[in-house]
């Protein structure tokens, strides 16, 4: 089964021509180069794509997209707040290194312990909040000054020390 991440989400629409405006979490500009379809989610772990027209970089975290059958501002608004997937070796092609991003998919690894592989990374003012899921409980691991040891790019492992009962709060 092919494996998607969240690369941001539909935030407006760009004109009266159906074009939108992408906020991702790319980590860098990007127009998209190259990429023929993005996805939606329809409902948990079910992705519909939507061909890619035409792309230009907005700014550092924003692109414009025009997709194939959406042609009036009606039709786009449809798609305003509905969050944007890649598969996943679109997501590595377009992601650079240094976004929080790219840590989807490594090993959370807490004092000796692995805990799991990232599945979303949640970007808030002072820290990352890796989602993670242990014995089918969703948890939520702070990654900031405090936590964060070491990231390993080779192994694909985040390095954490986490504050005792951290981890009890989520799994009772």
């Amino acid at each position: 089964m092919t494996e998607y991440f969240k690369i941001g989400k539909i935030v407006a629409v760009h004109g009266l021509k159906g074009e939108l405006v992408l906020k991702h979490t790319l980590g860098k500009k990007s127009s998209l180069k190259g990429l023929q379809a993005l996805f939606v989610e329809d409902r948990k772990d079910s992705f519909l794509p939507w061909f890619i027209q035409e792309t230009k970089i907005k700014n550092e975290e924003e692109t414009i997209l025009k997709l194939d059958t959406i042609n009036t501002r009606e039709d786009a608004k449809k798609l305003t707040q509905k969050e944007i997937w890649l598969p996943e070796p679109d997501f590595k092609k377009f992601t650079s290194k240094s976004s929080p991003g790219s840590l989807l998919g490594y090993n959370i690894i807490n004092d000796g312990e692995s805990l799991g592989p990232v599945l979303e990374v949640i970007e808030h003012a002072h820290q990352l909040l890796c989602r993670v899921e242990i014995k089918t409980k969703e948890v939520l691991v702070p990654i900031n000054e405090s936590t964060l040891q070491k990231i390993n790019h080779n192994k694909k492992e985040v390095i954490v020390s986490l504050p005792e009962g951290l981890l009890d709060i989520y799994l009772g």
